[in-house]
């Protein structure tokens, strides 16, 4: 099959197309500026993605897109309307390509949203489900379900088939952001006042979302579903921390301090929503994606924070 894969460039984006390739399929990358991609890719420069984007020349000839390509949640945003910024992009530039890819014959189109549509955090034994009411709290989440809703109303009255994925945290070979901070942390040697940190959250190695991915692509039965997916583990961050120290082979300094207090600090020095981020549970349950679509993890998180160790030390000896 012939795929166009938007946010090609991104560390998601960039496997998907290697992988993609390795078996046997046609890929195109949609990219907002020229940029490297991977050799046997063919890359087309879209410019800026909004409401008037022009998708011609990348969906030629094209089965299946894969949209990545969006604006991210970033924690201190500068824009003056943060919420208008992320609907340029995330709803009218996916409603604009979505739109566009019915014109030029495109059969299936896949939309990696994000499990903050569903909303910020679960409490107790909850996990979110494809069928609880979405809840977005910020910007980005309400952007991203604007798209979604703008998808399914595309795909009734047009017949594209749609997929939503709403992955949680998604790490691996090139993750920015927290996840890549805490790690350099644990590297240093840094004391980090984590250990009482019995929260519950899922994550998702990115060799296990590109395969979530591909799955969505090809399966008959998912033509019109939208699906939450994980490694098929949930860990706490005093766990995670821990996991992070065995991999890296280096001496744990995770101590315990009262999570309440912790708080307190993180509002005096204007950091709570990174802290909410460590003590807060966000449990996803992808009970739906295994059993309609028989898919499995093909890493397990062990596995897959050993990845993410190893290009970290890669990336640091370069």
């Amino acid at each position: 099959m012939n795929y166009l894969v938007t946010g090609a460039n991104g560390f998601v984006g960039n496997l998907l197309c290697v992988e993609l390739l390795k078996r046997g399929q046609t890929v195109r990358a949609a990219l907002r500026s020229p940029h490297q991609v991977p050799g046997g890719v063919e890359s087309v420069t879209i410019g800026e993605i909004d409401g008037k984007t022009d998708w011609t020349d990348a969906l030629r000839v094209v089965d299946v897109v894969i949209h990545l390509a969006a604006r991210v949640h970033v924690m201190k945003d500068a824009a003056k309307d943060p919420l208008a910024e992320f609907l340029k992009v995330n709803l009218h530039g996916t409603e604009n390509l979505a739109e566009q890819a019915v014109k030029a014959g495109v059969k299936r189109f896949i939309y990696v949203s994000s499990i903050k549509v569903n909303g910020e955090q679960t409490q107790g034994q909850h996990s979110y489900t494809e069928q609880d009411i979405p809840t977005p709290q910020d910007p980005y989440g309400i952007s991203k379900w604007e798209a979604e809703q703008s998808l399914q109303r595309i795909m009734q009255r047009t017949g594209l088939e749609v997929v939503i994925v709403r992955p949680p945290l998604v790490y691996g070979q090139g993750v920015k952001g927290n996840f890549i901070n805490l790690l350099a942390a644990i590297n240093k040697g840094i004391p980090l006042p984590l250990a009482a940190a019995n929260n519950k959250r899922s994550l998702i190695y990115v060799g296990n979302l590109v395969d979530v991915l591909i799955t969505c692509a090809t399966h008959p039965s998912a033509a019109g579903q939208t699906y939450l997916v994980r490694d098929g583990e949930d860990i706490s961050t005093a766990a995670l921390v821990e996991k992070i120290v065995v991999a890296l082979g280096c001496k744990s300094r995770s101590f315990y301090f009262p999570p309440n207090m912790l708080r307190l600090v993180a509002a005096v020095l204007g950091r709570s929503n990174q802290v909410a981020r460590l003590l807060g549970s966000l449990r996803v349950s992808d009970t739906k994606i295994r059993s309609e679509l028989g898919w499995t993890s093909s890493y397990t998180l062990e596995q897959g924070l050993q990845a993410t160790v190893d290009w970290y030390r890669t990336e640091r000896s370069i």
